[in-house]
């Protein structure tokens, strides 16, 4: 009986990349390979990165440093880079770290399998293309092992959208959907697993425009098909794009019990000159208009955004119109960061804002949101929520679990309630969190 040879991947960044990750494995145990939780016991090791960051790419070359030692003790191990920092650079990645065997864009994953077998044939494997095939229709689920309550589910990928400050249309290529059934069955294999709570995943989800029944469908009309499935409890999705929050996705908030109400939508700034400079194509207006609409469909509805503080050119009259954004929105959370280059966008050869100046004003968003986020759980003490409880905490007979909002909710309970929904008496708030007990 061969020994099976041992997978390590190591994940950076964004949701998508933990499914990818999963793929990834699954691929490669068609190949004889099993996962191993530490690099040391590696036969092979992933470096699954995420182009997102600022300097993203130097923290891989120094990761690829720290696996030097072993190498040197195991020349037979196979280290490779996926994902975004991969598909940017590309044989560069060799060129200046020449201890890695394989490098692998995100669209190509399916041919891992054959470029395993080269590097194991001791060839060296690069592949970043955009193939025509869909990688999805190639990559294998991953084991049928039972599965933890949560999973992501990718249904939409790439974006056609160019951000002035955004890598993803170079790195992950332009939007695609996967068709309707391939996606609902995925859904009901998750169930079968034990999932209950699904979150679907795209650079733009809610551009979805996949083939399902009588033509192309939206997300919308997704969302509705995954709630037939019974034991499907919880449907969530990420990220969206204020472009295209259309009618009908607004109103399955205020229609579909299993679509929770939890809505990121990235707005970036509050100045409509920095809007058009970062060509988002919408405005302050409309974005505050469509959540209007949002929280006319869905009242209770809790709102996520991200914010780029110091984009080239932004003034203070710009961060001043994104503090008065705030104050009128009162995020639930949000997630704030500093304008950093990325090498091959528009906005990359800008001038750009002082550093002093965009730590200060970082600082001072960072300090608005953190009180409305505050206040916006302080506002569920005293409420009974349900609660799916996902996991043990950090102390003895501790579960956490969810709120419908995605807070993380702390509670004494058996553990044999993992999974099930319980409801829970809301008794503390934390910065991130929130403390409770079953009613």
């Amino acid at each position: 009986m061969t020994t099976p040879k041992k997978l390590f991947v190591k994940t950076y960044g964004c949701q998508m990349n933990v499914y990818d990750s999963e793929r990834m494995v699954g691929a490669l145990e068609a190949a004889g390979y099993e996962t191993t939780d530490t690099a040391d016991a590696a036969d092979m090791i992933l470096l699954n990165t995420c182009h997102i960051r600022e300097k993203a790419a130097e923290k891989v070359y120094s990761e690829l440093g720290r696996l030097k030692p072993l190498k040197s003790a195991n020349p037979e191990l196979k280290i490779g880079v996926t994902g975004c920092v991969a598909q940017a650079e590309g044989a560069e990645i060799m060129r200046r770290q020449p201890l890695v065997d394989l490098v692998v864009g995100p669209q190509a994953y399916h041919r891992l399998p054959q470029m395993e077998a080269r590097v194991r044939a001791g060839e060296t494997a690069l592949d970043t293309d955009f193939p025509e095939e869909d990688k999805f229709d190639h990559l294998p689920r991953g084991p049928r092992a039972r599965r933890g309550p949560t999973a992501f589910l990718t249904v939409q990928e790439g974006c056609d959208k160019f951000c002035a400050f955004c890598v993803v249309p170079y790195t992950r290529g332009a939007e695609a959907s996967r068709p309707v059934a391939r996606i609902l069955d995925e859904a009901r294999d998750l169930v079968d697993r034990g999932v209950v709570e699904i979150t679907l995943l795209g650079q733009n989800v809610n551009a979805y425009h996949g083939v399902g029944e009588g033509g192309a469908w939206s997300l919308a009309q997704l969302i509705r098909a995954l709630a037939k499935i019974d034991g499907l409890l919880r449907i969530r999705f990420t990220t969206s794009h204020p472009n295209d929050m259309t009618e009908d996705l607004i109103a399955a908030h205020g229609e579909v019990e299993k679509l929770m109400p939890y809505l990121h939508l990235p707005v970036q700034s509050g100045s409509d000159r920095v809007l058009t400079a970062m060509n988002r194509k919408h405005s302050a207006t409309d974005y505050l208009r469509i959540l209007q609409r949002m929280r006319a469909a869905r009242p209770d509805i809790a709102l996520s955004g991200d914010f780029i503080v110091g984009f080239p050119g932004e003034t203070d009259a710009d961060f001043d119109a994104t503090l008065a954004l705030c104050d009128q929105v009162r995020y639930a959370q949000a997630y704030s960061f500093k304008y950093s280059a990325r090498p091959g966008t528009p906005a990359a050869n800008r001038a750009e804002v002082p550093e002093d100046v965009k730590t200060d004003r970082l600082h001072r968003l960072q300090a608005v949101l953190t009180q409305h986020q505050q206040e916006f759980q302080q506002s569920m003490v005293g409420r009974d929520l349900p609660i799916l409880l996902e996991k043990p905490g950090r102390l003895p007979g501790q579960l956490v679990g969810r709120s419908p909002y995605l807070q993380p909710v702390h509670l004494q309970a058996d553990a044999a309630l993992t999974g099930t929904i319980v409801t829970t008496k809301i008794l503390g708030s934390e910065t991130n969190s929130l403390r409770g007990a079953p009613v």
